[in-house]
């Protein structure tokens, strides 16, 4: 009876195992690099591949000049250091404590090379009341790592892998390591561009969960992977025109970092069926923010004078009313305005509504206008005065 009960509870699991072993999993990115060599080559020096790194494993990570940070932060060496996160506009430093992650209340300016404090006050992010004031209630299992790995697991707190890895937009690839075919993988761009965005936008947008999760609130789509709705998982933060807030400019712009998808489902490109990787290629490419041509170029392949599209006007300066090839001519310097701040002073990212923000709007609403970007030393109301000469003042909204 004893061994009928050993060899019954073995087969329950070898029939486990063997279920789990065709059950699609997740394998990491290293297991894609011998089939897919070159997209894994130009991926691992991308920042999705390194927005977080061990300080042992990666020595250089660090870009701070000294540790420990100045009074009257809190003093920390990269001995302290489990976690680094960010490599472009700030570091933040993540100490590890029973099992999570925690932010360190201090972050590398790295465009200004200076030590600033890092914190979240009560009435900015929406989970800052909920979770308490002290960075040490703060556990980046709930508020970041889930949109900083593959296969997060919220009850062991841990990933499959850490950063933005080739299965978080092609799902779990077992079965197609085993058996390679394209049938066994996921590929946003085969989806339709709804599902194709939401790959995205499931961390490319500042939103919040349905309900708890286990009795929590995360600040990322516990339960999405691609394929899935997001609706189901999460939901954008909402907006009231007229109203600036923490997320959004009175228009519905977004002025916080990481809204590209608030911007974006905003904009006729969304509905005209325009995906993120229209324009990005997030295996990586030699142009800024991983697009797949210069920016200008990408542009102009689908707009231009004479296209059906836009401008329409027989050239690109008669549309501008700038010099052509000058900055003002340039097409994301008007519909991509560098206006959404990165965390730190002076650090923005573009614009994604792709809709031209009038001067007279920042007349009215306070709103940043592209005119003003470059013409610094002149107010918004001349900026509107002179556009106003170039189109009906009806156009351009005149205060």
């Amino acid at each position: 009876m004893i061994m009928h009960s050993w060899c019954a509870l073995g087969a329950s699991l070898a029939l486990a195992t063997a279920a789990w072993a065709q059950a699609p999993h997740y394998v990491g990115s290293a297991a894609c690099a011998g089939c897919h060599a070159a997209e894994y080559q130009r991926w691992a020096k991308t920042p999705m591949a390194n927005v977080v790194r061990d300080p042992r494993t990666h020595p250089h990570a660090a870009l701070p000049a000294s540790f420990p940070p100045p009074p009257p932060l809190i003093p920390f060496s990269t001995a302290d250091v489990a976690l680094i996160y960010g490599s472009i506009w700030k570091q933040r430093y993540f100490v590890k404590r029973d099992g999570d992650f925690y932010v360190l209340p201090a972050q590398w300016d790295i465009g200004n090379h200076r030590w600033l404090p890092y914190e979240v006050h009560v009435g900015e992010d929406w989970w800052a009341p909920l979770v308490g004031p002290d960075w040490r209630q703060r556990p980046t299992s709930q508020l970041c790592d889930g949109c900083h790995s593959v296969g997060y697991d919220i009850a062991a707190r841990k990933p499959v892998e850490w950063n933005v890895g080739c299965e978080r937009c092609h799902g779990p690839g077992s079965a197609h390591v085993a058996s390679p075919a394209a049938a066994n993988i996921l590929n946003p761009a085969r989806f339709d561009s709804l599902a194709g965005n939401d790959t995205c936008i499931q961390c490319h947008s500042q939103g919040r969960p349905l309900g708890p999760v286990q009795g929590k609130l995360y600040d990322w789509p516990v339960g999405y992977s691609v394929g899935l709705h997001l609706q189901d998982y999460w939901r954008l933060e909402d907006h009231k025109l007229g109203v600036q807030d923490f997320y959004y400019f009175a228009d519905g712009t977004a002025h916080k970092n990481r809204m590209q998808g608030n911007d974006f489902v905003q904009s006729v490109m969304y509905t005209r069926g325009i995906t993120c990787f229209t324009c990005h290629d997030v295996h990586g490419t030699s142009n800024p923010a991983e697009l797949r041509q210069p920016p200008q170029q990408l542009c102009l392949s689908c707009h231009g004078p004479g296209s059906p599209r836009g401008p329409h006007t027989p050239t690109i300066e008669a549309h501008t009313h700038h010099a052509a090839n000058s900055p003002g001519s340039q097409c994301i310097a008007c519909h991509m305005p560098q206006i959404e701040k990165q965390g730190v002073p002076g650090a923005f990212v573009h614009a994604h509504t792709f809709k031209f923000i009038t001067p007279a709007e920042t007349v009215k609403y306070g709103i940043p206008n592209p005119c003003n970007a470059c013409h610094q030393q002149q107010s918004s109301a001349w900026a509107a005065a002179q556009a106003a000469k170039w189109y009906s003042p009806w156009r351009m909204l005149q205060p």
